[in-house]
């Protein structure tokens, strides 16, 4: 599984496409934060922090990650790769979770050079410091758990069709919906009580917790559980494949 794991790193690292992510998220994030006049701008906020950048970020990665996982599993098929692959001696379980560590490494590639935005942040600080640096922790902890989530459905998209652009499509969708999607359903007060459980099926609420700074077991045991779902889905799904 190591073998497979560093080939897709190295087969990402080969392309323009994990370049082409990276530079866009930190160019996006930059301009928002740095350059466009407005609330999200930093310098323009009444007190340092990196609030902003963990409510872009969610958003910008809803698209990107599904860039990345779109041609995981369906260029393959359509390659017809993916037989050559599955007789290798690796369960389908190896398989998925090669590629997503291997997508898990370029997410946090992506990340780490937003350390620069935390310490440009901590200098400009009234004075020096002047931070909360374990809710920006958190909210480090938060946007990993995210991309991770993210990139579980987007491999369980990729699954379902040999059609990359189709990948992206269901994975964006499926990611707003769970991001968004139940805590926009919940809003609209329609089931009373049941409405703070739907809200809890939703990845936004426990996001937000994680980002206030305190990691509680209850977030980080969703973000594990959905990211299980999404890799046994994917699973079930490459094994209908063999028996049809």
């Amino acid at each position: 599984m190591l073998a497979l794991t560093l080939k897709e790193i190295k087969s990402f690292l080969n392309t323009l496409s994990a370049y082409l992510v990276i530079g866009i998220y930190l160019l996006i994030n930059g301009i928002i934060l740095w350059i466009m006049p407005g609330s999200l701008n930093i310098m323009d906020g009444s007190y340092a922090g990196l609030d902003n950048l963990f409510i872009i970020s969610p958003w910008v990665f809803m698209f990107l990650i599904p860039a990345i996982t779109m041609k995981m599993f369906a260029d393959e098929r359509k390659a017809g790769t993916m037989e050559f692959l599955l007789t290798r001696p690796l369960t389908d379980l190896q398989i998925i979770m090669a590629k997503f560590l291997a997508g898990l490494v370029l997410i946090i590639f992506s990340i780490l050079p937003t350390l620069i935005y935390f310490y440009s942040v901590y200098q400009l600080g009234n004075p020096i410091g002047n931070i909360d640096v374990g809710a920006t922790v958190g909210s480090f902890i938060g946007l990993l758990f995210l991309g991770a989530a993210y990139l579980s459905i987007g491999l369980f998209s990729s699954s379902l069709t040999d059609n990359s652009i189709i990948a992206f499509i269901i994975s964006v969708s499926l990611s707003f919906l769970i991001y968004f999607g139940f805590e926009q359903l919940s809003s609209l007060e329609l089931l009373g009580q049941l409405d703070l459980l739907i809200i809890n099926f939703g990845i936004y609420e426990h996001y937000l917790s994680i980002s206030r700074g305190v990691v509680d077991s209850r977030d980080l045991l969703y973000f594990i559980s959905l990211i299980g779902i999404f890799i046994l889905l994917t699973q079930l799904v490459l094994k209908s494949r063999k028996w049809s």
